[in-house]
């Protein structure tokens, strides 16, 4: 694999079909150099041919981990249906793993650094290709497909950073079989300086996305996805596992020797600028913000397409019904979760207030949970998804099912009243505009004292769309109070979008919540009704310090001894 001879062919054989919005692999010869950057290419068909390969090492959320999970499943929102002693999510959750046996479906280290060379032979090279200019803004076409590259390297290193803390930055560089390699890692501030330079960078040089239909170029990078990137990077450095939490003392590589409040504005300011654009606003309906495609989803920032099709359905779809293709459940919500979500009042299930009824517990909730989650009675493909113990949805005969009494529901299309799935869109949303009110109620409120008019507006916003009434919150909320309300609308909202199970590590409350069962719902049907019983369906396990980050590959402190390992490991 000489880069300086040729690019393989997985890497030319990747190219962005506009009509269905989705990166296709696409037969092709191996390519040399020069004809993707080729100096007489006026129009940079084939440089503009491999940027979209680059684009395609992005990897969208879905059933991502070991092709079967979400990782929420390695959190307590969720277990694995598929057999939970070989599945990788239950192994990060129980600490089942060490750095020579590191589970391969979220080990991202050789990927990631493979799509950071193949950005960097972007990089390096486009300036070859005499693209006649159309200018953008003012910019030159070319360089701005170099500052989209720019952008995905970010992205990677972020990807990086939130797992292993520090990594090695290579720069433009592109590296040969030639060239001994044995960077040291980079500290976690150097790696945090390096995202938020590059976005400072190209931001201005990218995309400006039309303010009344901003998701239509929200597959390409735009400068509000740079700014978004930037606001997520700085509110993980902002966070108590990062900001002065060093688990491992004066720990460059893991994170600040000491706390800086300072960190917490620049997070806030960062996210306020994406605000600031006037150019996103959170759609009506909850549900259809992972449904509705361009141009008319104004929530969605920046997303990984992933056309138009029914995988989402097929892999997570509940059991006892008649369909094709037939649902797997492979991800079976937790107990934990289910009862995270309030009434539709916004009174916690535990509050004599509620109305919360046990004997009909999903009646009035928090109308999210019925998008999230596919509970006994809810309704899907003109009938109802039954889950009690014989039923259609749990047949209990062997057959891969539910494992909490529950079904992943979120990102399906809306088959409530249909016969069959059919395609629909199921693109991966890696930056939504819920995500950044909610980044800047996070930040904003560890700035201040006390919570102000604009944390209050940012949280009352995601309630509004949820559909909670009232979905004021109470006046005079002291900071702590605040901080648990935004945690905790950020686990409902974002369930099974990749954060839950990074927020409790960079919270550094990871220790708590993991060390505490996932539980299920077991449900029977009885002449006076159903009978829920409440029961353990996993205990997890976690190991602070060391599992407040991943181990370093072992093959990979082989090859370079210079990589320090992570604590613990």
């Amino acid at each position: 694999m000489r880069v300086s001879i040729k690019i393989s062919a997985a890497v030319m054989a990747i190219t962005v079909m506009a009509a269905c919005k989705k990166y296709e692999p696409v037969p092709a010869e191996q390519r040399t150099i020069g004809f993707v950057f080729d100096k007489d290419d006026s129009l940079g068909t084939n440089a503009y041919a491999y940027l979209n390969s680059v684009y395609a090492t992005i990897k969208p959320g879905h059933n991502r981990v070991a092709n079967s999970d979400y990782l929420d499943a390695a959190s307590d929102d969720a277990v694995s249906s598929v057999n939970n002693a070989t599945a990788d999510v239950y192994n990060m959750a129980t600490a089942s793993y060490n750095a020579t046996n590191f589970f391969p479906g979220d080990n991202i280290w050789g990927d990631s650094y493979k799509a950071i060379r193949q950005a960097n032979i972007f990089i390096t090279n486009i300036g070859i290709v005499p693209v006649k200019d159309q200018l953008r803004a003012g910019i030159s076409m070319k360089f701005a497909w170099r500052c989209e590259a720019r952008f995905i390297r970010a992205l990677t290193y972020f990807n990086l950073l939130k797992r292993y803390g520090g990594v090695p930055i290579v720069g433009d560089k592109v590296f040969t079989l030639e060239d001994n390699v044995s960077l040291p890692r980079s500290s976690f501030e150097e790696c945090v300086n390096y995202i938020v330079n590059e976005c400072d960078a190209i931001k201005d040089t990218l995309f400006t996305a039309p303010l009344a239909q901003p998701a239509a170029y929200s597959q390409r990078v735009t400068n509000g996805a740079a700014l978004a990137l930037k606001a997520k990077v700085l509110l993980y450095a902002a966070s108590p596992l990062y900001n002065g939490g060093n688990i491992d003392g004066s720990n460059a590589l893991t994170g600040y020797a000491s706390y800086d409040a300072t960190r917490w504005q620049k997070a806030a300011a960062a996210a306020k600028a994406v605000m600031d654009l006037n150019a996103y606003s959170l759609v009506a309906d909850f549900r259809n913000a992972f449904i509705t495609q361009v141009p008319t989803n104004t929530e969605v920032i920046f997303q990984r397409p992933n056309g138009l099709t029914n995988t989402v359905e097929s892999n997570n779809g509940p059991l006892g019904f008649n369909t094709s293709p037939l649902g797997q459940g492979k991800t079976s919500p937790s107990q934990n979760l289910v009862d995270a979500f309030p009434m539709a009042n916004g009174l916690a299930i535990t509050d004599a207030a509620s109305g919360y009824d046990p004997a009909n517990p999903y009646a009035g909730r928090d109308p999210r949970l019925g998008y999230t989650v596919f509970f006994n009675g809810a309704r899907w493909l003109g009938s109802s998804v039954l889950t009690y113990e014989g039923a259609p949805g749990k047949p209990n005969v062997g057959t891969q099912q539910t494992a909490t009494g529950y079904y992943m529901r979120k990102f399906m299309a809306l088959y409530e009243n249909a016969s069959n799935y059919a395609s629909a869109p199921e693109d991966w949303m890696i930056f939504r505009y819920a995500d950044i009110l909610l980044s800047y109620a996070e930040a904003q409120n560890e700035v201040l004292g006390a919570p102000d008019a604009s944390v209050y507006a940012a949280v009352e916003k995601i309630r509004q769309r949820a559909g909670l009434n009232p979905y004021q919150l109470p006046a005079g909320l002291t900071k702590d109070q605040m901080r648990d309300v935004i945690r905790h609308e950020r686990r409902l909202e974002m369930a099974f979008e990749e954060n839950r199970f990074f927020d409790i590590r960079r919270w550094k409350i990871a220790e708590t919540i993991m060390n505490q069962p996932v539980r299920g719902v077991t449900i029977t049907n009885t002449a006076a009704g159903f009978n829920y019983a409440y029961g353990t369906v996993l205990t997890p396990k976690f190991k602070a310090p060391s599992m407040y980050f991943y181990p370093i590959p072992y093959d990979e402190t082989l090859k370079n001894p210079n990589l320090k390992q992570n604590p613990g490991w």
